[in-house]
């Protein structure tokens, strides 16, 4: 037997054919009776179809001139990856212009989403979190990945995942995820490893298999997966470590030099006035290079405390910047 909405979509298929349909073939041929097709209709209205009615002893339905839209069938997984990607780009700004758009989108899906379905898609919008400013949102991850890991983080469940490092080493991982986070064109889960006992992120592009394990996990209070994926990242091991005390707010060095990068804390300010805004910045490199432009572009007092390499560029650097300020421009 078939279901209601495989009937709407034949229902659609029968009026794309063109021309008028009365009312009593249009039953015959979905075998169910007149008051059933037109609810079959006005559903399909309500999704923006323009179905038209046509009254009289041989009227009908026909669809307005010049529409025609195929049967849109997606899977569960389809559906929830739609939805995930509309979702997405509407947290990160992506899809600002177009934002009406993209919510009638998202609620014709949600219309005919199951029950299931429909509270499964609000645990995964529950588990996400967007560090990017608007206009750079990460791609949708696979769907095989990402739901069950989202699942988990809703339901706080442990699961098990194969995963890939940098380094081309693999290994399979028991954790206890906090949250997903979209940063930088790329997608993250911060967890707690079991076997290790620490806190750590894993790129989802590298996970190639998760399986969900029984039981159940606290997780900590108060947990910020987008604050933990952001300080994991600055903290990784780089070739340079560089300490830098900066005249200015957290704010203002974060224009500069991003929290997926430096680590900022602010100094107590001193005893006496004139009081100076002071912030110590950590953070690691495998270049050095492109420091002391970012130093001078924040147009701020600073101290490098570490490295010395550090001051030379930067002596190198603001060297070269007097020089071109010296010459004479050429008529």
């Amino acid at each position: 037997m078939q279901r209601p909405l495989a009937r709407v979509l034949t229902l659609l298929e029968l009026l794309q054919s063109g021309g008028l349909r009365t009312v009593s073939e249009l039953a015959a041929r979905l075998n169910v009776d007149e008051r059933t097709v037109r609810r079959y209709a006005q559903q399909l209205v309500d999704l923006d179809v323009p179905v038209e009615s046509v009254r009289g002893r041989y009227g009908g339905y026909r669809l307005a001139p010049g529409y025609r839209m195929p049967p849109l069938m997606l899977s569960d997984d389809e559906a929830l990856a739609v939805l995930l990607g509309l979702e997405a780009g509407r947290r990160s700004g992506l899809t600002a212009t177009a934002e009406t758009a993209s919510e009638t989108a998202a609620a014709k899906i949600r219309r005919v989403l199951p029950e299931r379905l429909r509270r499964r898609l609000d645990a995964v919008l529950g588990a996400l979190a967007f560090t990017d400013p608007p206009g750079r949102a990460a791609p949708a991850p696979e769907p095989g990945t990402f739901l069950p890991i989202a699942d988990a983080v809703h339901h706080h469940r442990p699961i098990m995942i194969r995963y890939t490092a940098g380094d081309g080493r693999r290994s399979e991982r028991t954790l206890h995820p906090y949250g997903v986070v979209a940063h930088s064109g790329r997608w993250y889960v911060t967890a707690a490893d079991v076997s290790t006992g620490e806190d750590r992120i894993f790129r989802l592009d590298r996970v190639t298999d998760v399986r969900a394990l029984p039981g159940s996990f606290e997780p900590p209070p108060g947990i910020d997966a987008a604050s933990r994926v952001l300080t994991g990242l600055a903290t990784v091991p780089y070739r340079h470590e560089v300490t830098l005390r900066i005249q200015a707010t957290a704010e203002q060095i974060h224009t500069r030099l991003p929290a997926s990068v430096a680590v900022v804390n602010e100094l107590p300010p001193p005893a006496s006035p004139p009081t100076e805004h002071w912030c110590r910045v950590e953070l690691r490199a495998e270049r050095l290079d492109w420091l002391p432009a970012a130093l001078a572009a924040l147009d701020r007092p600073f101290v490098i405390e570490r490295p010395a390499e550090l001051r030379s560029l930067t002596e190198a650097f603001a060297t070269r910047l007097a020089n071109s300020a010296r010459r004479s421009p050429r008529l």
